[in-house]
């Protein structure tokens, strides 16, 4: 049985602009993986929702069974555990798949933290970003 921590951030310079995703992995607090990527132009939100995506997706490379997701996007958060209907109609498939990939875990869940106890993630998040401007030179 593998329970894994997925710290997930998504960031937009401009929103929308120049967008990355930060994701920081751990069990029993001991780092497993970081993952940082650019991803192009698109809002912040659609950034935190492609961060949750990726995060589930290594999650299950890694033959998670349990994932607990630690996010400091409370719309995320909210909409994923049922609170907040999505009304966008950009964010609704996003929201679809992750619902549907995070049923791949026996258990799930998502929590709401306030920014700073989301640091490595956001760190990685804007690191994504900066992978734009290497990618240009």
């Amino acid at each position: 049985m593998t329970a894994l921590t997925v710290f997930v951030d998504g960031a937009s310079k401009g929103n929308p602009g120049h967008a990355g995703i930060g994701i920081r992995i751990e069990s029993e607090e001991k780092l497993l993986k970081e993952h940082c990527e650019y991803i192009g132009q698109a809002t912040n939100n659609i950034a935190e929702y492609q961060a949750l995506l990726k995060g589930l997706e290594i999650a299950d490379q890694l033959n998670a069974d349990q994932v607990k997701v630690i996010s400091d996007s409370e719309l995320v958060v909210r909409q994923m555990n049922g609170q907040y209907k999505v009304k966008n109609q950009t964010l609704l498939p996003l929201y679809q798949k992750a619902q549907v990939h995070s049923q791949n875990f026996s258990d799930f869940q998502i929590v709401h933290v306030p920014r700073a106890k989301n640091k490595e993630a956001d760190r990685l998040a804007n690191l994504g970003i900066d992978q734009k401007d290497q990618n240009s030179e």
